[in-house]
């Protein structure tokens, strides 16, 4: 049904991310593939389940032969993408601890402060922390 497809896209958009800086997919491209290929397919077969990626996968390849060919083909590289972003966003503070630690004095505690202290530090910060804010979609 419409409703349950609409709360899939919002959820996946809004929840932790997960795509890297070399995939060929971003989370918004992987979250709007999954809702176009799957959503039918989440609607017929999963309904009830929790709409995050491992329990949604479960679904998927516990009700494989129901599923349609397209959401087959599709999730995997969906399923990677967003995967992706979230574990970008896990190692997020662990790849920029040096600028977290020399550039954002106190408030480096706070995850949001801290976030943005290192956005607004940009040139300040090193190549790998860079590329560590891009992956997890900051930038």
């Amino acid at each position: 049904m419409i409703p349950i497809r609409v709360f899939l896209l919002i959820l996946l958009i809004a929840a932790p991310s997960l795509a890297s800086a070399q995939q060929a997919m971003n989370y918004e491209d992987a979250s709007a593939l999954l809702g176009a290929s799957c959503g039918k397919d989440i609607d017929d077969n999963c309904r009830g389940v929790n709409l995050d990626p491992p329990r949604l996968k479960e679904c998927f390849i516990r009700n494989g032969d129901s599923i349609s060919a397209k959401c087959r083909d599709d999730y995997p590289r969906a399923f990677n993408a967003i995967q992706g972003r979230i574990t970008a966003r896990i190692t997020l503070a662990k790849l920029c601890n040096w600028e977290l630690n020399h550039l954002c004095g106190t408030v480096r505690q706070d995850p949001v402060k801290g976030l943005q202290c290192l956005l607004a530090a940009t040139r300040s910060v090193t190549p790998n922390c860079n590329k560590a804010i891009i992956a997890a979609g900051f930038r």
